[in-house]
């Protein structure tokens, strides 16, 4: 192993096994520590699937092509049927025939059999949430290794279960997170594992069956190149603004629609949301059941560029999550110095803290008063916006963030050795 285990610059090599950053915020995670560790004079390759991330030049993009199935281009199936020869290929086409979600095994087959052939090449492997067989193998067999678990996706799992309301709709996500199983195995194999908040220590710890001495914490950054506080003159006096994966029960977007509609019978109200509700799903149907079509407006995928602009149109930021495991869209808000109004969903209060309005998860009648009353105080307003900026800058930087994970790196190695 290298002499620079212990002091110096690291060759370090990241792994996810989707990496663009629209794909959701291990894609953000990705793009954003590889970076910070470079700025931080590290050498450093990210293994990708496709969708591939955008990466720093100074950052290599080794990518690990898979069928891709997910691809709108060709959907379910593979680009080439004759890529259906190759054994894992076959099992990965079938699996998602099936209904299930292969991408996390597969990729770690292939990554195992790459890092087998390469692995004089990297001092530490640090796996995203990925948590498959083949890199359960790395860790034990091949270099140091270890995953950060941004949370506990077994909670996932039971939201949507709860959500679903046929048999049929039950066994599609009994089938898609089966995956699961997997990963409670194979988080057992790592020595260290980075998560990204205290609450998500002790719920990954409890989930999981894992000791939570193996834990160490390390909070995400915010981007403020493209989150900020942007000058577009004053602020509207009636407008929300929520960032949301909009058919994900687990995101709570339903409870603050509820809540607009109690809002809206006294007073003007309106409400932002970034992002784009399935057509026929339960987000569009309750849009249309509380007849919102003229107070609610969906931007659909945005340009990372157009993210400060438009919570500078925004009166107040609402992240309604029944959990997170971090909270970036809170954080996000609070560097774009928009005053905020946010669920007690997991790590949330902690990611808040004293900057912002905190509310009980799934209550919409809350969410409303919170909301009224944050409208009826610019003060107030003005004082959770002070306070969020004074919290991102002091707190959550991926600078620190890169720091404190080389610091987790050099333990791994000596632990390894």
């Amino acid at each position: 192993m290298k002499k620079n285990s212990n002091s110096g610059p690291l060759k370090i090599c990241l792994l996810t096994y989707r990496g663009n950053p629209t794909c959701g915020g291990q894609g953000v995670y990705i793009k954003h520590l590889s970076k910070a560790l470079a700025d931080e004079g590290h050498f450093v390759d990210v293994i990708s699937g496709p969708p591939y991330p955008q990466l720093d030049d100074r950052v290599r993009l080794i990518k690990m092509p898979s069928l891709d199935l997910y691809n709108p281009d060709h959907l379910f199936r593979p680009e080439r049927f004759g890529d259906l020869a190759r054994p894992l290929n076959l099992y990965e086409f079938a699996s998602v025939c099936a209904g299930g979600f292969p991408e996390p095994f597969s990729f770690g087959e292939r990554v195992y059999a790459y890092l087998k052939k390469h692995r004089g090449d990297y001092d530490i492997v640090h796996d995203n949430q990925c948590l498959s067989y083949g890199i359960g193998r790395l860790a034990q067999k091949v270099m140091p290794t270890i995953p950060t678990i941004h949370h506990p996706i077994t909670v996932d799992r039971q939201e949507e279960y709860k959500a679903a309301r046929t048999l049929r709709q039950k066994f599609r996500v009994f089938r898609w997170y089966s995956f699961i199983n997997m990963q409670l195995k194979v988080a057992k194999s790592f020595s260290h594992i980075i998560t990204v908040s205290a609450f998500t220590r002790k719920d990954i710890a409890k989930e999981f069956s894992l000791d939570e001495n193996k834990f160490r914490v390390v909070h995400n950054g915010v981007n403020n190149e493209y989150f900020y506080p942007k000058q577009n003159g004053p602020r509207p006096e009636n407008s929300l603004i929520v960032t949301n994966s909009a058919d994900t029960p687990l995101k709570g977007l339903r409870y603050l629609l509820e809540a607009v509609d109690e809002i809206r019978r006294k007073r003007p109200i309106r409400l932002t949301v970034i992002g784009q509700p399935k057509k026929d799903g339960i987000i569009e149907n309750l849009v249309a059941r509380l007849n919102l079509s003229g107070t609610v407006h969906f931007t659909g995928r945005i340009a990372n560029e157009e993210f400060a602009d438009y919570y500078a149109k925004s009166t107040i930021a609402v992240v309604p999550s029944l959990y997170e495991g971090f909270g970036i869209p809170a954080a996000e808000a609070m560097a774009c110095g928009v005053p905020l109004i946010s669920a007690a969903g997991g790590a949330l209060p902690e990611v808040v803290g004293d900057a912002g309005i905190i509310v009980p998860p799934a209550d919409a009648p809350a969410l409303a008063r919170a909301i009224e009353h944050l409208l009826d105080s610019s003060e107030e307003r003005q004082k959770y916006a002070r306070e969020g900026l004074r919290r991102v800058h002091s707190v959550f930087s991926w600078e620190k963030a890169a720091r404190e994970s080389v610091e987790v790196y050099r333990e791994a190695i000596h632990d390894y050795h």
